[in-house]
């Protein structure tokens, strides 16, 4: 049953939703023999306990299986104390309202990965069980390409093929959570490993990146831009500079990183690739600099 989950199937046969003849309702110790048959019910999805809004979505791909969307900065993906409503589950509610099989008996989107709230760029949702479960394995046999630009103070030494290698664990500040660099082996933390290239620079002062997590873990190509002291400009949480640095003027403080493109095996067959053009800060940011914009099309 490749629409299910382990999770889900333990569940249902909790509440009593498979059976068996001819001992009827089954336990999840059951002891089963060859040959053995059995029925699953399973009940209609009931409402997320999350409220529909209408908020406005840019949809780069829509199917009956996924959707792919422009997520813009400053939206939170998904309800959390402080955001319970004006997310972007919120919007999808009300966009796929009626269109949603339930994932794990609920009807709701499947969000398979985030972005961060000030982070802009390409996200997928799964609309079915068997997408969110489809997607959800791709992300994790890193079967997936996730491409972000950045824009970073200063220009890392090594411009074509960088590698950023740490590990990395949540710890707490007065000012909230936030990710930081942890010691090898030290428990809590993760591996993290993640690309970067340098795609144009303005003199030694600010370069362009395109960045590739291979890891995904919280913050970080937000961490790992500030590990090699070129955090990304506009970052609330990682960009540390003395109190004589300025941003430039003109430059918006904002977070100056976008998921431009992903490319993901489709449940059904084939892949999906899709990119996301550059937020309206961001385009601002390259002109004032005067990026190549000719490798705006790379």
């Amino acid at each position: 049953l490749p629409d299910l989950s382990r999770e889900r199937l333990k569940t249902l046969i909790g509440d009593g939703q498979v059976h068996s003849a001819p001992v009827g309702r089954i336990s999840g110790s059951m002891k089963v023999a060859e040959g053995q048959r059995f029925t699953i019910t399973l009940p209609p999805p009931v409402p997320l306990d999350t409220v529909e809004q209408d908020i406005p979505l840019t949809i780069v791909h829509e199917d009956a299986d996924l959707l792919v969307v422009d997520k813009p900065a400053g939206l939170v993906v998904h309800p959390a104390a402080g955001n319970l409503d004006g997310t972007l589950v919120n919007a999808l509610l009300h966009h796929c309202a009626g269109q949603l099989s339930g994932i794990g008996g609920v009807a709701r989107p499947g969000i398979v990965h985030r972005l961060d709230r000030d982070t802009s760029g390409i996200l997928v949702v799964a609309r079915t069980r068997g997408a969110a479960m489809s997607l959800t394995k791709a992300f994790r046999e890193r079967e997936t390409k996730k491409h972000y630009w950045a824009i970073v103070k200063g220009v890392p030494a090594k411009r074509d093929d960088g590698r950023i290698s740490t590990y990395l664990k949540k710890e707490q500040t007065p000012d909230g959570d936030r990710m930081r660099i942890a010691r090898h082996g030290e428990e809590g933390a993760d591996h993290a490993l993640s690309h970067y290239r340098v795609i144009d620079q303005v003199a030694q002062n600010f370069a362009w990146l395109e960045m590739e997590p291979y890891t995904g873990r919280t913050h970080q190509l937000r961490v790992h831009a500030a590990h090699i002291g070129h955090p990304i400009l506009g970052d609330p949480k990682y960009f540390e500079h003395d109190t004589n640095w300025e941003f430039p003027g003109g430059v918006q403080k904002r977070l100056h990183l976008h998921a431009r493109r992903i490319v993901i095996p489709h449940p059904d067959g084939g892949v999906i690739d899709q990119i996301a053009p550059l937020p309206q800060h961001m385009v601002q940011t390259f002109n004032l600099f005067g990026f190549d914009e000719a490798a705006l099309d790379d």
